[in-house]
């Protein structure tokens, strides 16, 4: 075994990894979801959503660009913060939320399988937990290409989507547009949110990226973008081809905007779905394992992990435990609830990566990317009154 991890992801399939993990499956019910809460005005929650994650985002394109290294949070907390026991309570958040993530969208991304193919529902969960764990572990740059495969056959089926909801006869409420519902589209954007938090698994393949100080903060931004720019189509797509009360109770909105489109099937749909699904499963499980190497660095009880497989040149140790625990936890644990649960502890991690940044500002001004310290600043804000606001709207 050996410590370091092969240099192999440009920018390119860094950007195609953000941008697979951001969009993920959570785009085939969250675009139904923000209608019933903003209805017409949805597209407008995503908007606001990208841009109350663009200070954090930019926080992070900074702090992988000094600091590239594997357990991305972690390392920034340890540098900016020199808290030790809170950069490691940080890097298990940041595992524990990658396997639930992973398990709650293995867990969904089955239930369409299995409602094209006639398998049991175990089997299926083991099956794709096992072959997303060995791709894993073959090698960061096969795993990355897989998962830019999945994130092309997504973003193809997601367009195809967006030219049947432009197709369609338009409902009421788009011909004749009622005034905003300020409440709803403050709720719709708190958790839309949560589609574009996918930055902070970007960073963890840092010492897997050539020029890690240039392609980081590239691929950080235009995932973001990319990201935001999709969901706003698809969403304005939804809310003129459906009306709100149809697309807020569906569990397939999407499939929705496209019979109401084409007058035909959706069942392609649930192909695109479970990959969707796969690359989620696979993203969160490269993140998580990268996690624990880059801990076993500066913690010698992780030591263990702080290995790269001789051939592939990845943490195939590392690799397999997050694989069992992702497949384990889907097949066990109340994922939803755990999902929640994270999600709101990475908004706090969120935080202190932001408070991290200003106080490694304060005593190294200079890098190979800056932002202005107002950023970080307005990052620590946001994420702490969205978090606020997840809480008091009944998210935990």
């Amino acid at each position: 075994m050996a410590e370091a991890l092969k240099r192999r992801i440009g920018p390119g399939l860094l950007t195609a990894y953000g941008v697979g993990i951001m969009v993920g499956a959570g785009i085939y019910v969250l675009t139904g979801a923000a209608a019933g809460a903003a209805g017409i005005w949805a597209p407008l929650s995503f908007a606001l959503a990208a841009i109350v994650a663009v200070p954090t985002a930019l926080s992070f394109a900074e702090l992988a660009a000094r600091i590239p290294e594997a357990a991305g949070d972690s390392s920034y907390v340890e540098v900016g913060l020199r808290r030790h026991a809170l950069a490691v309570a940080v890097g298990a958040v940041n595992v524990i939320a990658g396997v639930v993530a992973a398990a709650a969208v293995l867990r969904g991304g089955v239930g369409y399988l299995t409602s094209i193919v006639d398998i049991p529902f175990v089997w299926g969960i083991v099956g794709l937990g096992a072959a997303m764990t060995l791709i894993a572990v073959v090698g960061v740059l096969e795993s990355l290409t897989f998962a830019a495969v999945l994130t092309v056959i997504e973003v193809l089926g997601l367009t195809l989507v967006i030219g049947a909801g432009f197709a369609a006869a338009p409902v009421a409420d788009w011909v004749a547009p009622p005034a905003p519902e300020w409440s709803g589209v403050a709720a719709a954007t708190i958790f839309a949110f949560f589609a574009f938090i996918g930055f902070d698994d970007v960073v963890n393949i840092a010492e897997e990226t050539h020029a890690p100080g240039r392609s980081m903060p590239r691929a950080i931004l235009w995932a973001l973008a990319i990201t935001g720019l999709l969901y706003m189509l698809v969403s304005l797509a939804a809310v003129r081809a459906v009306p709100r009360e149809l697309l807020g109770a569906s569990e397939r909105p999407l499939a929705l905007v496209w019979e109401a489109g084409t007058g035909t099937s959706a069942a392609f749909l649930s192909a695109i779905a479970v990959a969707a699904a796969l690359n989620g499963v696979l993203a969160q499980i490269v993140m998580a394992a990268r996690v624990l190497f880059g801990l076993g660095k500066r913690s010698p009880g992780l030591s263990v992990f702080r290995q790269a497989h001789k051939r592939f040149g990845t943490p195939a140790l590392g690799t397999v435990v997050i694989g069992a625990a992702v497949t384990a936890s889907a097949l066990t644990l109340p994922v939803a609830v755990l999902a929640e649960i994270t999600t709101q502890a990475l908004l706090i991690v969120f935080a202190i990566v932001n408070v991290a940044l200003i106080g490694l500002k304060r005593r190294v001004p200079e890098g190979p990317f800056v932002v202005p310290m107002v950023v970080p600043v307005l990052g620590v804000i946001s994420c702490v009154l969205t978090f606020a606001a997840s809480f008091l709207g009944g998210g935990g």
